[in-house]
């Protein structure tokens, strides 16, 4: 969860919604709190049965209160050079906008294809015969009538509401921005154990060659000015001797 909690931090949100199943959230509620220590605002709400991604924005809206918002998957990792500043660019974008990667099964996902001055053309959500190799990843920025379009839905054949439809009403209107992160991105759709290992392999492999953590709650919220120096020499001090922790005192020093 620290690593889509930390992509919002970058593009400069600050008020999240973590939206949960029944079981799952007093666990989170012990790992995040209300989210003040770094300096955000989190809530947190509960999707009681697996009814489609772009439930989320009629569980949030009155949470989303009709402004833009960022739906991020849990699960999706994303690693890159120039990651922060497409986040920001998205986020001030008119309509919405789909983040895409090439991926070498693109029958497990929705596909889109591009049209003329790379123009999204058609998006098909887990096509037998796929017509690109982007897959539509799950970090989406949509304007303020993403939860309307999403009340306008029909569930699907799985009985969900997709994204992909969601998407589609943007796409139908010419609103539609593809971003799509090519060569120099790592995307991860953490969501089994095998996806999850390899995730955790990245990540060592990174940090290790590196010496820099990656998506350091307490880091992202210094340098973004969520919170002060004092408030991330207390959080230095709550987290003690830790190998996660290690860096901060550098930064702290102006030194990291």
């Amino acid at each position: 969860i620290y690593y889509p909690l930390s992509l919002l931090m970058l593009a400069g949100i600050r008020e999240i919604l973590l939206i949960t199943t029944p079981e799952e959230q007093a666990r989170f509620r012990l790992l995040l709190g209300d989210g003040s220590a770094w300096g955000l605002r989190l809530d947190y709400a509960v999707q009681e049965a697996p009814r489609g991604i772009a439930e989320a924005l009629l569980i949030g809206r009155d949470f989303v209160g009709g402004e833009r918002v960022c739906l991020a998957l849990g699960d999706n990792i994303l690693y890159g050079h120039d990651l922060v500043r497409l986040l920001r660019d998205a986020r001030d974008r008119p309509g919405a906008t789909a983040f895409c990667h090439p991926v070498r099964d693109p029958e497990r996902y929705g596909v889109l294809t591009l049209g003329c001055g790379g123009r999204p053309a058609s998006l098909v959500e887990k096509p037998a015969q796929p017509a690109s190799n982007l897959a539509v990843i799950g970090l989406y920025m949509l304007d303020a009538r993403a939860s309307d379009f999403a009340a306008g839905l029909s569930p699907s054949r799985r009985g969900e509401l997709e994204i992909t439809d969601l998407l589609r009403c943007y796409l139908e209107a010419g609103e539609l921005t593809a971003v799509t992160l090519g060569r120099g991105f790592a995307w991860f759709d953490a969501g089994t154990p095998d996806s999850l290992l390899e995730t955790a392999e990245f990540v060592r492999t990174m940090e290790h060659r590196q010496g820099l953590p990656i998506a350091c709650l307490e880091e992202v919220a210094f340098r973004m000015g969520f919170i002060d120096r004092e408030q991330l020499s207390r959080l230095i001090d709550e987290l003690g001797a830790s190998e996660y922790a290690r860096h901060l005192p550098a930064l702290l020093a102006g030194e990291g």
